[in-house]
C-alpha cells in the first residue's frame, strides 16, 4: 500500500520562504512523476510544481522563479521551495505521486498542508 505524506505548511509573512516535503512509502513501481498541488476557497485547482524521473521540471507561471521541485532518490521524497512567498500563494498544498503499471494509471494523493500567507 502507498501513503503520501506532506509536511511543512505554516503561517509567514510575505517575502517569506517555506519549504514542503512530500515523502511516499511503499511500492511506487513505474513512476511517471510527482507534482505538487494548490487550491483555495472559492479556487480551482492548480497544479504548482512537476518533477519526472526523466529530470523534466515544470512550473505554474504564477510561481516561475520563486519556487523550486527537487527531488531526494534516497528518501522517496519531493520538496517545494518556496521563496518570496504572496499573500495569493496562501493556499492548501497536496502531493500528487503518479504510477503507470500494467496499462493501469494511479494517482496517490497526500492529505494536504495548508499555507498562509499574511502580515
Amino acid at each position: 500500500q502507498v501513503q503520501v505524506v506532506e509536511s511543512g505548511g505554516s503561517l509567514v509573512r510575505p517575502g517569506e520562504s517555506l519549504t514542503l516535503s512530500c515523502t511516499v512509502f511503499g511500492d511506487i513501481s513505474g513512476l511517471v512523476a510527482m507534482a505538487f498541488y494548490r487550491q483555495s476557497p472559492g479556487e480551482s485547482r492548480e497544479r504548482v510544481a512537476i518533477w519526472r524521473p526523466s529530470g523534466e521540471l515544470n512550473y505554474a507561471e504564477s510561481v516561475k522563479g520563486r519556487f523550486t521541485i527537487s527531488r531526494d532518490n534516497t528518501k522517496n521524497a519531493v520538496y517545494l521551495q518556496m521563496d518570496n512567498l504572496k499573500p495569493e500563494d496562501t493556499a492548501v498544498y497536496r502531493c500528487d505521486v503518479q504510477t503507470h503499471l500494467n496499462s493501469k494509471s494511479i494517482h496517490y494523493w497526500g492529505q494536504g498542508t495548508q499555507v498562509t500567507v499574511s502580515s
